[in-house]
């Protein structure tokens, strides 16, 4: 607990602190130098949030990848999301950070990488337009590893008020999707999601938006959009911190 609290505090505004990507000191947790240098906004793909040339709607992959229409060898769809934003990409140095927050456990850095969701290109409309903001939820064996739901730590910082923790349900445990390729990852997370019986009136009808902090694939994304959307969702987005790029499938 006393070490959460001390994460909360050299995280926040209250207290002096080191940009912990270039190290300046006096200096926000992410100094303004750096965050010029690596999060800098860019076009993105608005179905996987993959980077794109100027003036592109779509990227190559999903182009090219079957869609749900034409599903292939019990493939999930991958066109549950109508629209998927980022912050940044999954590399160096968000990377590090993201571990950090997950694995330390430092949940206090939800504050600050929360504000560097809000600023992606998009993210601030898809909030506000959002009737409920959904973090993706953890098994309750996860939960106990890591202490905390990082993504539902996310959610609350950029949307309290419409944070709804508890209309979406991870069914069961399911490998780490990092380990797989991406045929199997879509297989992985097929029936992981669910919604609980007396949520599904609430959901019928709503905008909702979908925040986790790292998007590979975009596979557990869309499983979970498609729960929500088969339970009367008429439309669902996505909001990750950090998209992992092609090359690191």
């Amino acid at each position: 607990m006393f070490r959460a609290l001390l994460s909360r505090l050299a995280s926040g505004p209250w207290l002096p602190s080191q940009c912990a990507i270039c190290r300046a000191w006096p200096a926000q947790p992410l100094c303004a130098a750096c965050l010029r240098r690596f999060a800098s906004p860019r076009p993105r793909c608005r179905a996987c949030a993959l980077p794109v040339a100027e003036g592109m709607d779509v990227c190559a992959v999903c182009l090219l990848w079957p869609r749900s229409g034409a599903q292939t060898d019990g493939k999930a769809p991958l066109d549950q999301l109508d629209r998927c934003h980022a912050a940044v990409d999954y590399d160096w140095p968000w990377n590090d950070l993201v571990g950090r927050y997950k694995f330390s456990p430092e949940p206090g850095w939800a504050t600050v990488l929360a504000e560097l969701m809000r600023a992606a290109p998009g993210a601030a409309d898809a909030l506000e337009a959002a009737d409920a903001v959904l973090p993706l939820p953890l098994t309750p064996a996860r939960l106990r590893e890591r202490g905390f739901n990082q993504a539902l730590h996310l959610a609350r910082a950029l949307s309290p008020g419409k944070t709804r923790s508890d209309w979406l349900l991870r069914l069961r445990h399911t490998p780490d999707q990092h380990s797989l390729p991406r045929d199997e990852r879509l297989l992985n997370v097929q029936d992981a999601f669910g919604v609980p019986p007396g949520k599904r009136r609430r959901i019928e009808g709503q905008r909702l938006l979908l925040i986790d902090d790292v998007m590979t694939t975009g596979a557990t994304l869309n499983a979970a959009a498609a729960v929500l959307r088969e339970a009367g969702a008429v439309e669902i987005c996505a909001l990750v911190l950090a998209r992992t790029p092609l090359e690191g499938w």
